[in-house]
């Protein structure tokens, strides 16, 4: 006995150190190269990075090069992580040449001539409007655009993620629709100049992309001086009106300037730009709009536990004493049967545990993000603790759900177990494979290649799997929990119910106002996700979350207590649904969003973004389902334990 207790300890602690390495190395690659602070003196080689292009039309990144604009002699792909991969970055050397704080003007790139393959891939991607993005010290390309605001006589500027690739438009009169080819970048770089050592750090890089049909004398070369862009006299591109169009045949030549601008922003404040760029003002209105509603609720459940619960508990305690019991009612007849295992009951303990595990992983990713450690300049790195800490959580999420099995008498922790292991994940996975599909169909690099999904895969069956099993044999270990109240074995009859007790109506009323806490901080997170922009109010997103989490417990206690007021026992499964609700109201405001907020027509597309989106959902199902259930259990057991009962 004593030989198979050691053995069993060594192997606890191979895989605790297994585990700790894991975690450690998953850790390290929160953060990426280029992150800390770089010096450059004047003259120093700065290393421009092409991303990968970006459509809010279509949400099918492709690679830079999939296009055949100039490439360097050789394309190095840069390192990604494993967040960076699931999102479609392709990062690669670019074969601009830039010198520090050396001006640049009329730089000719190269020159392509188009066939009507290229031709037809350049309209089509003008027609999706998108985007080419590139990085400079870790510093994404913007296109600075000047707006005046209603009421403000100074106008503002705001930042759009990288530059259209051309546009289309009349030109000359034509009532033909032509497409134009954003042929030459004027690239500011700013940066900020130590006085004392003269070093210098990038702290912006911004772009105005134009368009313009260069012109040459003579046969070209590479030294060939073009007529339309002088760098000699220093006249601007701009000055040509003739713009390069797009069609088979056609010869292009890329330009670009390059102008460094000395800026008073240090290095430390860099990214202020990108981030500060939503309205704060809208984010304490939808703080006050969920406060608004925690406050109404919290008045609800001190009603009913500072004064009908409590004049319940006295005047039952009263009944017992005067031998008047035949006489009670309400919520104190039916605890012979409330605490009975509800049907279905391991179904219900896996989706408490997956409940668990989520809830871990948000509020340890969140508290990351406020701490710093995902911030956008680790790009990936939100996406990586999400997955890895999802992976850790199933310690918790086999503990909670055995826990839960063993109060329920069950016996075979093994098979809990597994299930948990596999359930949501399993539906999960179906979903993005099958999306994984669709994309690898139209060829973008946001399809998953094979590597990452080896790597997905060994995540969830060499350590989610192994973890869940370790946390569920440790909680069946545990004793089970002691109802407060015997349970009868004749299960008692439920009285008619009133219309508004029907369950689904009760339900789909509960998950309202917990929709209804978070619906406007929603709106930023779907704008971040699918408008590709930045999202950074992690302090502004943990206090949502924190009143989403009152809520769901607020909201599942009140109509709890209502519905065993009605002498209706049959709660476990109910409770878990009402606040798990607010998930149908979460995906309806999803398609919402689709047809108000977004462009996208192709049929891909839109399957994407609704697969995305049920997927969402269903972790969010999972997550406020799971916080209702526990808010009723404590509920229930703390006024059950405070009556007297034969």
């Amino acid at each position: 006995m004593a030989m198979e207790f050691y053995r069993s300890s060594r192997r606890l602690q191979f895989l605790g150190s297994v585990i700790l390495l894991l975690f450690i190395h998953a850790a390290h690659s929160f953060y990426l190269p280029g992150v800390a602070p770089q010096d450059f003196e004047k003259g120093d080689e700065l290393k421009v990075k092409v991303n990968k292009l970006t459509s809010i039309k279509t949400q099918l990144p492709y690679s830079y090069y999939s296009l055949p604009f100039c490439r360097p002699k050789k394309i190095v792909d840069s390192t990604e992580n494993l967040g960076e991969v699931l999102r479609g970055d392709r990062i690669e050397n670019a074969p601009y040449s830039f010198k520090m704080r050396e001006a640049q003007m009329c730089n000719v790139l190269g020159r392509v001539t188009l066939d009507a393959k290229s031709a037809k891939a350049f309209k089509e991607k003008i027609d999706d409007e998108y985007r080419v993005n590139m990085i400079l010290d870790n510093l994404p390309l913007v296109v600075p655009i000047e707006r005046i605001d209603p009421g403000q006589g100074s106008p503002s500027v705001v930042y759009q993620l990288g530059y259209h690739i051309g546009l289309k438009g009349q030109y000359e009169g034509s009532k033909e629709q032509k497409y134009f080819m954003h042929n030459h970048l004027a690239f500011t770089v700013r940066y900020h100049r130590d006085v004392q050592t003269d070093a210098a750090r990038i702290v912006g890089f911004e772009v105005k992309p134009f368009s313009v049909k260069h012109e040459y004398e003579g046969q070209w070369s590479e030294k060939t001086r073009l007529t339309t862009c002088d760098p000699h006299t220093k006249r601007l591109v701009v000055s040509s009106a003739t713009p390069q169009e797009v069609e088979n045949k056609k010869e292009i030549i890329f330009t670009y300037d390059v102008d460094f601008q000395e800026s008073e922003v240090k290095w430390a404040s860099r990214w202020d730009a990108y981030l500060l760029m939503s309205d704060n003002q809208i984010h304490w209105f939808s703080i006050v709009n969920s406060l608004m509603i925690v406050l109404f609720l919290s008045g609800m459940v001190a009603m009913i536990m500072l004064r009908t619960l409590y004049r319940d508990i006295s005047r039952y305690n009263e009944l017992e004493t005067q031998e008047e019991a035949q006489e009670e009612t309400g919520w104190k007849l039916v605890h012979g049967d409330v605490f009975r295992p509800p049907s279905n009951s391991d179904l219900l303990c896996v989706y408490v545990g997956t409940g668990v595990q989520c809830l871990g992983m948000v509020l340890v990713t969140m508290i990351f993000a406020m701490l710093g450690f995902l911030s956008p300049s680790n790009r990936g790195g939100l996406m990586t603790a999400m997955l890895l800490l999802w992976v850790f959580m199933g310690l918790f999420a086999g503990y909670a759900s055995s826990r839960l099995y063993k109060m329920f008498k069950g016996t075979e922790w093994k098979r809990i177990a597994f299930r948990t292991a596999f359930l949501f994940p399993a539906v999960v996975s179906a979903i993005f494979f099958v999306l994984n599909a669709l994309i690898w169909g139209q060829k973008s690099s946001g399809a998953v290649p094979f590597g990452t999904m080896f790597a997905l895969i060994f995540l969830w069956f060499g350590i989610s799997v192994p973890l869940v099993f370790v946390g569920a044999y440790i909680g069946f270990k545990k004793p089970p929990l002691d109802d407060p109240v015997k349970t009868n074995k004749i299960p008692r009859q439920i009285p008619e119910q009133a219309w508004y007790m029907n369950p689904v109506f009760s339900i789909l009323i509960g998950g309202i106002l917990p929709f209804g806490a978070v619906f406007i901080e929603l709106f930023f997170i779907l704008t971040s996700i699918w408008l590709n922009q930045f999202y950074y109010i992690f302090g502004f997103l943990f206090l949502v979350f924190v009143i989403l989490m009152v809520t769901c417990a607020e909201i599942t206690i009140v109509l709890c207590y209502f519905q065993l007021c009605s002498e209706d026992y049959l709660w476990w499964w109910r409770s878990y649904l009402t606040s798990g609700s607010s998930a149908v109201y979460l995906f309806l405001y999803a398609a919402f969003y689709f047809f108000t907020k977004l462009q996208i027509t192709k049929l891909v597309s839109a399957m994407l973004y609704f697969g995305y989106m049920l997927i969402a959902s269903y972790a969010f199902f999972v997550l406020t389902g799971t916080i209702g259930f526990y808010a009723c259990l404590w509920f229930t057991r703390l006024i059950y334990s405070s009556v007297k009962i034969d």
